[in-house]
């Protein structure tokens, strides 16, 4: 039998949040910011508790210190030796619900070969010796930011990501989706293009279009004349169509620059929790738009916008951050 992944708005029973700890990768201004914002996205999750059991993991004990002077008693500060704190990407990807569930635990190789901490090849299978889950290991690269699912059976995923042949060299989109197929019960998937500009991942799909419910997908739409990325979303709206998803679409932050570079700002990294969607809000006019958007689309969650600009110093935001566990 072939276990499905889930789309993120079904039911959760926890998830996993990094929380950083390493000022080199991140500027010097902004990694007591950056975990003053994780630890904000943590506590919003958790809800006071009433959203999901939050498990924020720390690599060592003086993370553990700042950790517990930022977040609520609700949540629990787990410490795990960890690389980078983007669990989107190095954790296992949990299939199935109730019993049946396993942790399907893929390669991991630094975003092809560009970035890599000691501890991110080995996080996932920690996480699931940890929380006492099944782990079934996976013999290709495949990061869980790279795709989205609708729980039907269909994925959203970027050529420029899961075709790269810094990946999985000589893999065809045939052979993805055949162990797409096989490992996370996927059995149709919408190619986009290209990611966004300054995606040190290249081209992860959850900074370009996201699943809100089944065969509706989200995608940006360009903001001003200077929108760095009005190309992408134009070519991901094209192929969107065409596919046949419903499409609706909410305005990019527009040009946020880092040191004087385009930076993969995105509001699509939100995070679908089981009372509460969190959005990345980055300083700039679109922002309420985002909480707008977002609201009509899950009025039955409680949507907050949250600071994610020293976040973004890093290389990505909230949804990368975080992987939820099924319930």
């Amino acid at each position: 039998m072939t276990l499905r992944m889930l789309p993120e708005w079904a039911p959760h029973e926890r998830v996993w949040i990094g929380f950083p700890h390493d000022r080199k990768e991140w500027s010097a201004t902004a990694f007591d910011a950056a975990r003053e914002q994780v630890a904000a996205f943590a506590n919003g999750v958790a809800d006071q508790g009433r959203g999901e059991q939050v498990h924020l993991i720390v690599n060592d004990d003086e993370s553990t210190g700042a950790a517990q002077a930022l977040v609520d008693r609700c949540i629990d500060i787990c410490e795990i030796p960890i690389g980078d704190i983007w669990l989107r990407d190095t954790a296992s990807i949990l299939v199935g619900t109730g019993v049946q569930r396993r942790a399907r635990d893929f390669g991991f190789n630094g975003w092809g070969g560009k970035f890599l901490m000691a501890g991110d090849a080995q996080i996932g299978e920690r996480l699931a010796r940890s929380f006492g889950f099944q782990r079934d290991s996976r013999d290709w690269v495949l990061e869980g930011g790279a795709i989205d699912v609708d729980g039907t059976g269909l994925a959203v995923t970027t050529r420029q990501c899961l075709l790269n042949p810094n990946r999985n060299s000589g893999m065809t989109s045939a052979d993805v989706e055949v162990r797409l197929a096989d490992d996370l019960g996927i059995d149709r998937v919408l190619w986009l293009g290209d990611g966004l500009v300054g995606d040190h991942t290249d081209g992860h799909v959850d900074n370009v279009a996201r699943f809100v419910a089944p065969g509706r997908l989200l995608l940006p739409a360009p903001n001003g004349s200077d929108d760095p990325n009005a190309a992408v979303y134009a070519d991901a709206s094209q192929r969107a169509n065409e596919f046949g998803v419903e499409v609706v679409t909410l305005s990019s932050p527009g040009l946020v620059e880092i040191d004087g570079a385009p930076a993969a700002a995105s509001y699509m990294n939100f995070y679908i929790g089981n009372a509460v969607v969190v959005v990345p809000q980055y300083g700039v006019a679109a922002d309420a738009g985002a909480i707008d958007m977002l609201e009509r689309l899950y009025p039955d969650r409680r949507v907050i916008g949250l600071m994610s600009d020293a976040i973004l110093t890093g290389g990505g935001s909230f949804h990368c951050a975080s992987q939820q566990v099924p319930a």
